[in-house]
């Protein structure tokens, strides 16, 4: 790659600051890279007419970044074939990106982002490679999580791993991510990345509904009413500031506001994972090599900065409050600190509601009907396993996701009501069917019926709470 004076996205401040950013360009700029650039946009006018369009609206335009720049490719390459007398890439990876970017690219490294791809191992991956079928996985899972992007013969990428712009993508060049996947394509609009549309891509739908949520939220109708308001074209786009009104996806999770700075570590500030079947409290590790690995626990051993960890030396433990204080700082810029934190006691609540009588109950009872051999080792082919996927995945994300994002029908008609309706009429029938009623009885009492709340179900609503129902009904509806 040519050496050129660069400008970092968000760095420049000023007219003369701009000014001078292009002069060192055309100074340094070798002469072939300008020419190799310009053949590309000659030729692609014709073949390609968006793209060229697409790029000459972009900040890479204007600062003199070229096609060349980005596509031009070594001879150490894999991914690299000759096309018109010149050696290019189809993908541009984060490491490439990271010759301008480098901080964007060291923050994002060891994000979730970057590790969307370990899908490819997990559960999800099981379902939809085994159950649904292949052809599914990569137009569906994959161009959400990424996929390891495969060269055949020509230095092309294949047909059944290309394109793909998930957030984990694994390259040839071995980095992890796709930039294109929120700053799309040729234009590599921060203000485009900056809207929750390009986030609802892949957040939305049964499992993960945050796109759906935001709008339901405060947040999201106050974000469509003032949206010419949001000056998402500023350079430094600071909470409070910039903008007053609104807040997108990226505010919250990425955003400037207060001591805090903008960041391309899109979990950083998440102290609650939602994902799994049990939420609990996420502190980071940040390594050297600039890796991070969480690790679960409201109060776990963590090593001290300096120590060596998994092999690996500590440079920043970042517990689940620090985490947690990170986006309240934001959330300050807007909010009054007492209403902040009384939002994360209820948002705390309902976490710990839906953890304590459904989540940890019923992944009990199915880990001992696994080692008691009632049902098989092996995944979704007992029917009780579906009923628990959906209980947790689907239904019990819904409810956390909508409270953490105050969306109150999320929270409970879509997630909390769903997860006790079916828990009650077809997870516990399920585990009657499967167990036989003396051992079911026995796993309900050891695991269930030892929660006051669950009593009602095993004993009956009371006749005073009863009584008190029909009183009202016929109070209001005269029946």
């Amino acid at each position: 790659m040519s050496e050129h004076c660069y400008v970092r996205a968000g760095s420049v401040s000023s007219l003369i600051g701009f000014c001078l950013a292009i002069v060192c360009f055309m100074a340094l700029a070798p002469a072939d890279a300008v020419a190799q650039g310009q053949d590309c946009i000659t030729c692609h006018e014709q073949q390609s007419p968006g793209i060229v369009a697409q790029w000459n609206d972009s900040k890479h335009s204007e600062a003199g970044v070229s096609c060349a720049d980005c596509h031009q490719a070594g001879d150490e390459d894999i991914d690299g074939f000759e096309h018109h007398g010149q050696r290019i890439s189809v993908i541009v990876s984060p490491k490439d990106c990271s010759q301008c970017h480098v901080d964007e690219f060291d923050q994002q490294k060891g994000s979730h982002h970057a590790k969307a791809a370990e899908i490819l191992g997990s559960l999800d991956n099981l379902l939809g490679e085994v159950v649904g079928g292949e052809p599914a996985v990569v137009v569906g899972c994959r161009q959400c999580h990424g996929s390891e992007v495969k060269i055949d013969e020509t230095g092309r990428p294949t047909a059944d791993t290309w394109p793909n712009t998930g957030m984990g993508r694994i390259n040839p060049d071995g980095s992890r991510g796709s930039c294109s996947a929120c700053h799309t394509r040729h234009s590599f609009s921060v203000a485009q990345a900056r809207q929750p549309e390009s986030c609802g891509k892949c957040h939305m739908g049964p499992d993960h509904p945050q796109i759906e949520i935001w709008n339901e939220s405060k947040h999201g109708i106050l974000y469509h009413a003032n949206r010419e308001k949001m000056n998402l074209d500023s350079e430094e786009w600071v909470a409070g500031k910039d903008y007053f009104t609104g807040p997108t996806c990226a505010s919250c999770h990425m955003g400037a506001g207060g001591d805090e700075g903008v960041t391309h570590d899109v979990g950083q500030r998440i102290s609650w994972t939602l994902r799994p079947p049990v939420s609990d409290k996420l502190n980071m590790v940040v390594y050297e090599d600039l890796s991070k690995k969480d690790v679960m626990g409201e109060s776990p051993e963590l090593p001290a900065v300096g120590e060596t960890h998994d092999g690996k030396k500590v440079t920043e433990v970042i517990t689940w409050q620090d985490r947690r204080d990170k986006m309240q700082e934001v959330c300050i810029q807007c909010h009054a600190k007492p209403f902040v934190e009384s939002f994360y006691t209820q948002y705390d609540n309902l976490v710990v509601l839906y953890n304590e009588k459904f989540a940890k109950p019923a992944k009990a009872i199915m880990a001992d009907l696994k080692a008691e051999g009632i049902i098989s080792k092996a995944n979704f082919d007992d029917q009780i396993e579906w009923i628990w996927w959906e209980l947790w995945h689907h239904e019990g994300r819904r409810a956390r996701h909508g409270a953490s994002m105050m969306g109150p029908d999320y929270a409970w008609w879509h997630g909390l009501y769903e997860v006790s309706k079916h828990f009650y009429t077809d997870f516990i029938p399920e585990l009657k069917k499967v167990a036989g009623e003396e051992k079911a009885a026995e796993l309900l009492e050891k695991y269930v019926y030892s929660q006051d709340g669950h009593l009602w179900h095993r004993d009956g609503i009371s006749d005073d709470v009863r009584q008190r129902i029909q009183n009202f009904y016929q109070s209001r509806y005269k029946q």
